[in-house]
Formats: C-alpha cells, sequence, structure tokens
C-alpha cells in the first residue's frame, strides 16, 4: 500500500516533495519523485510484495510508460503468466510491473482483467498523457486536478501543501457532508479538486490539455429471478470468499485480521485459519461499554481456531487523541469510528503490515435494517399532501413536515442529517449564513445516492438501497475511515468481501435472498452458524464506535466549548449561535449527538487547514 503523486504542466513543480511527504504514513520504507520535462511522478512506498525490485515510479523498459501504483493485483500471477505468454518478459516480482505492461498489452481493458484495490497512474512520453484508474468500489483513493495542467495525488492532502494551490471551499461537498457525514465523489473538500469516482479512469492528453473520465464498470442490477435455495448459496459463498482469502494472502510481510467478534470479522478469521496461514494474528478492541463490546466474542473465535490474539482496551479518547485524529484527516469524515479504527490499527502495526477485515459484508449481504425500510411502506396519501401544501404555505410549521413525506422523499429524509427542511429538526439552512445557503443548492443534497437508488427500475426496493449504498456509504464512509485509520499507521488493510468474483455473484441476486424473518445476512449467517461460535451469531448486532454522549460531558467538553465557542472565527459561513445551541443540547441528550459530533469534526478540520470559504460561491 503506498501513496501516489503526479502533476503534469503545472505551476507547482517545486512544490513536489513537501506535497509527496504529505503521504509518508502511507509509504514510510521509500519516498521517490521522478522528474522529466514538464512532469513529476511521485510515489511514496509501503512495501509488501518484492520488498527490493517493487521501486516506484517504475518504468517499463523501452523508458516510454512510468506507472506510480497503490493497492494490491490479488490475480497478478496468473496475469503475468497471460503477459508473458504473449512475449511480454519481466524484470521483477512485483504486481506493480503487471499493471504497467497490462496495460501496455490491453491499454483501458486491463481494468476489466484486475481483482484487487487499486489507484494507479502511468504516464506515456511519446503521446505526452496521463492514464489514471480507481478500483470498482473505491477501496483506495485518488483525487486530481485539471484547473492549471493535471495534478493528481493519493489524497487531498498533497494539494494543502502545493504552494499557490486555489483553496476554495466547495460548498456543495460541504452540504453533502453536513447532510451525510461523508464526501461523496466526484467532489472533494476543495473546488478545484474532484474525486475519481469509483470504478472510473481518466486520461489527460497534455499537449491539449483535455481530460476525459469515464466509468469501465457499472454496478449491475439483479439477473436472477429464481435464485438457488438458501442452502446451495450458502455454499455457493462459502467457496467465493475462502478463495477470495486465498487469494488475498500473498504478501512477503507479516499478515493477520481484524477480529471484532461480528460475524464478517470472524468468517475471515475462519478462511484465513483454513488457508493455512501460520501463525493466524488476530486483533481486537475491548471496550469498557457492554453496548459497544465484543471482545469475549472475538476471544471465542480467537480460541476456536488458535489465533496468536492481541486484544487493546479501548484508548482513553482525550482530547489530544480527538485532536490529532480529525487534524491527519485530508478532508473531514465524521464517523466516530474513525477514531477507535485508527486506534485498532496502531496496535495491529505492531505486529503486522497487512491486516484483512470483513468491510463490505453489511452492504452486499443486506446487514442494515434500513434496506428492509422501502418505498412501498411509506404510500403517500391526501392528508399528506393537504399537509405538505399547508406547510409549503406557511399555514403550519416546519416541525410537522416528516409526517407529511411519502414514498422516496421520506426514505432521503431518513438518510441524511441535514437537508433542505425549512423550519424541521433537520433544516440545513438554520446552520449556514444565506450567502452560504443560497450557495449550496440544498435541493441537492444526496443527489448522487437519490440517483443510484432509482437506477435500478426507478423504485426504492431493498436491492436498490443496497447498490446505492456501495458507492457512496461504502466507498466514501467505511472503506474511506479504514483507508485513512490504516494508513495513518502504515497498516495495509485488505477485504476480502469484495473481491470481484463475490461482488459479481452477490450482484446477480435479488436481495431477497439476504433476508428471512430474522433479519437481514441470512447467508452470512448460514455460514456462520456451520463455522463459528453460537455466541458469534445468535445475538444482536454492535457497532464500532464510540459512545459519544459520554465523551460530550467528559474528556471532549472542553474541546468542544472552544471550538463551537470560535465556530464564528474559524467558520464564518456557519450560523454560530445555531451551532452554540446544538452543541449544548447535544450534551444534554436533547439534539442530535451525531449532529453535533460532524460540526465538531468540521471546525476542527477547518482550524487545522483554513480554507477560502468566500471564493466559491
Amino acid at each position: 500500500m503506498c501513496g501516489i503523486l503526479a502533476l503534469v504542466d503545472t505551476p507547482w513543480e517545486a512544490g513536489a516533495a513537501a506535497a509527496l511527504a504529505t503521504l509518508h504514513s502511507r509509504g514510510p520504507d521509500a519516498q521517490e519523485l521522478v522528474q522529466l520535462p514538464g512532469v513529476v511522478l511521485g510515489h511514496a512506498r509501503l512495501a509488501v510484495i518484492d520488498l527490493v525490485g517493487g521501486k516506484q515510479p517504475m518504468s517499463a523498459q523501452d523508458g516510454r510508460y512510468i506507472i506510480v501504483f497503490n493497492g494490491e493485483i490479488y490475480n497478478f500471477q496468473a496475469l503475468r503468466a497471460e503477459l508473458v505468454a504473449r512475449g511480454h518478459a519481466f524484470a521483477t516480482q512485483s504486481d506493480t510491473e503487471v499493471v504497467l505492461r497490462g496495460f501496455i498489452e490491453w491499454h483501458s481493458g486491463v481494468l476489466a482483467r484486475l481483482d484487487g484495490m487499486f489507484a494507479f497512474a502511468i504516464w506515456d512520453k511519446a503521446s505526452r498523457s496521463l492514464f489514471a484508474a480507481r478500483d470498482r468500489v473505491g477501496i483506495k483513493p485518488l483525487f486530481y486536478s485539471a484547473q492549471q495542467g493535471l495534478a493528481l495525488a493519493s489524497t487531498l492532502a498533497p494539494f494543502l501543501r502545493l504552494d499557490g494551490f486555489p483553496r476554495r471551499l466547495d460548498y456543495e461537498a460541504l452540504r453533502d457532508f453536513l447532510g451525510f457525514q461523508a464526501v461523496l465523489a466526484p467532489a472533494s473538500f476543495l473546488k478545484d479538486v474532484r474525486q475519481l469516482p469509483p470504478a472510473s479512469w481518466l486520461t489527460y492528453h497534455a499537449p491539449t490539455r483535455q481530460l476525459a473520465v469515464e466509468r469501465y464498470w457499472m454496478i449491475p442490477p439483479a439477473s436472477e429471478a429464481r435464485p438457488p435455495a438458501t442452502e446451495q448459496l450458502a455454499q455457493e459463498f462459502d467457496r467465493l470468499l475462502q478463495d477470495s482469502v486465498r487469494s488475498q494472502i500473498v504478501a512477503d510481510v507479516p499478515l493477520g485480521a481484524f477480529l471484532s467478534g461480528g460475524i464478517d470479522s470472524s468468517l475471515m478469521v475462519h478462511y484465513l485459519a483454513g488457508a493455512g496461514a501460520k501463525p493466524v494474528r488476530t486483533f481486537s478492541m475491548r471496550f469498557g461499554e457492554a453496548a459497544y463490546d465484543e471482545s469475549d466474542h472475538a476471544l471465542a473465535v480467537a480460541r476456536q481456531y488458535g489465533t496468536e490474539h492481541h486484544i487493546i482496551d479501548a484508548p482513553d479518547i482525550g482530547a489530544d487523541k480527538l485532536l490529532e485524529a480529525i487534524r491527519a484527516l485530508d478532508q473531514p469524515l465524521a464517523d466516530p469510528a474513525y477514531i477507535t479504527t485508527a486506534e485498532l490499527s496502531r496496535l495491529t502495526r505492531s505486529g503486522v503490515t497487512v491486516a484483512l477485515s470483513g468491510d463490505g459484508g453489511d452492504e452486499l449481504f443486506g446487514g442494515y435494517a434500513r434496506f428492509l425500510d422501502v418505498e412501498a411502506n411509506h404510500p403517500d396519501s391526501g392528508a399528506k399532501r393537504i399537509l405538505r401544501r399547508l406547510i409549503a404555505r406557511g399555514l403550519l410549521p416546519g416541525a410537522l413536515l416528516r409526517r407529511s413525506l411519502a414514498g422516496q422523499d421520506l426514505l432521503l429524509y431518513r438518510k441524511v442529517e441535514l437537508g433542505s427542511y425549512a423550519g424541521s429538526r433537520k433544516s440545513l439552512q438554520r446552520y449556514l449564513v444565506p450567502a452560504t445557503w443560497a450557495a449550496c443548492r440544498a435541493q441537492e443534497t444526496l443527489q448522487g445516492w437519490r440517483q443510484l437508488a432509482l437506477a435500478f427500475g426507478g423504485q426504492m426496493d431493498s436491492g436498490s438501497l443496497m447498490r446505492a449504498d456501495l458507492w457512496t456509504y461504502l466507498s466514501e464512509n467505511c472503506l474511506a475511515k479504514t483507508d485513512r485509520a490504516s494508513m495513518l499507521h502504515s497498516l495495509e488493510v485488505r477485504v476480502p468481501m469484495l473481491a470481484n468474483a463475490v461482488l459479481d455473484r452477490v450482484l446477480a441476486l435479488p436481495a431477497s435472498v439476504h433476508f428471512d424473518a430474522d433479519g437481514g445476512k441470512l447467508l452470512l449467517r448460514s455460514l456462520a452458524r456451520k463455522h463459528l461460535p453460537q455466541q458469534v451469531w445468535n445475538r444482536p448486532k454492535h457497532g464500532f464506535s464510540v459512545p459519544l454522549q459520554s465523551y460530550f460531558n467528559g474528556q471532549w467538553q472542553n474541546v468542544g466549548d472552544d471550538f463551537f465557542g470560535r465556530s464564528r472565527q474559524i467558520a464564518p459561513f456557519l450560523e454560530s449561535r445555531a451551532l452554540a445551541s446544538l452543541w449544548n443540547q447535544a450534551k444534554s441528550g436533547k439534539a442530535s449527538r451525531r449532529l453535533a459530533y460532524t460540526f465538531l469534526v468540521l471546525l476542527i478540520w477547518l482550524d487545522q487547514h483554513k480554507l477560502d470559504a468566500y471564493g466559491a460561491a
């Protein structure tokens, strides 16, 4: 796992070294820059495969193509054999060279052949063009700007270190962050920087300054109207997940697994042990609050498989740890589990360089109750229509809005913390000064999610809701959280649930196969009953987070009082009085703690990075 940087005909070449330095924790083993006429390619390396030969930037033998690569390709050995049969000679044992030679052979067609997590860029000296791509579900991040030449990097952080690079706040990104706790691709917190969406590639032709972005894979609709019985499907996924884990344990460094004690991570440990990994090293966190603690369940799994198990007590997340974690983010992310994941990654990195995770299980296999909260459950009615009209005319208070909503509009309302809901408790307008409110286009809140949810037949049913989460909640929240938290401590995290074969099979199935009277994740629960201790699967679902109210009234109180008290100076585009009221009410449990945490993250981050909030309107 690594960090990459590319500058093509930009005015910021002199800042390349400083920009690359922001990626040091992603690649602590080596940092290299290659400078060509008008071009700088940079790479920060975390050595995992071919520790000696896999150095980057890596050139083809004729020198025409140069690659910087972040990620792992799990089928690289099979692709290598195919390329050798086509006449390619390899100088290294690395998957990076396989990607490079695959591009030379198949150009963008190589992307359909790659099974792994990746973000990479390839410079073609002859045509003076750059090709870059990101994996199917966005496991690895990639940001770019084509305002002055092309600048490209693994995260947003390098752009913030380029002297003279515009620091304009993107108000639409701010809007979605406040509504969803994460920024959705293609937006970023900088107006002049975009995120390359998952399953996409871009090309930039330097002589003409032409940029093109295209999808190379689309989330498919369900195609199997009459799926096999649950038992047969469970057997299929038993094999698929076993194969996925086996392919993802290739590494020239120590490897282990996160083990929370839930079904997903416990199954990963089962398959890891079955793949013959020795020793099997597992890492979990113990929480003091029973509602958050799964350490006994993790220990039961560790004992069953004889793992070398390590437990860390949930850290005393005081003000210093909170500030350190949030300031380390390249852009705001308000999932509280980011902090605990970072601490778990710190422990895990002390024992291994690579860890397997169960990320993706809930999204692919129906793990959230909200997937059953479908449009058809909330039909419209004459009474609701009358209520909406009266609210719109100001004859009834906006606080009644939720009762008036139906179908898709109600689902979107439930999805967001804030939106264009004037007068209601979810009113974004309450927290923005008038100029910001006008610039943020509140009616477009989570428009990307809405479009995805309607792309599979026009109805927000269970299948479309699950698919919409893949390129929104999974990619920009869950995977971004794991990437930033693990890379903060130079730990590579692999996600076998998201292998191509698993994705292809599960997305062919109707959503109904995942649910029974006991809820979702029917297929994974079937595998858990077969393989895991009963206490792992015969219990309610736990979250991996922090008790916000306890922290708000404890170790974070002074931090919150300080930042909310200085909100007018830190973020003059926000309504400081509304923020102060939110913070005080959240501490007493009378307002959304999640929303208060979202604003706290925003204020801490902005205080560190000081964006230009007035050039973006």
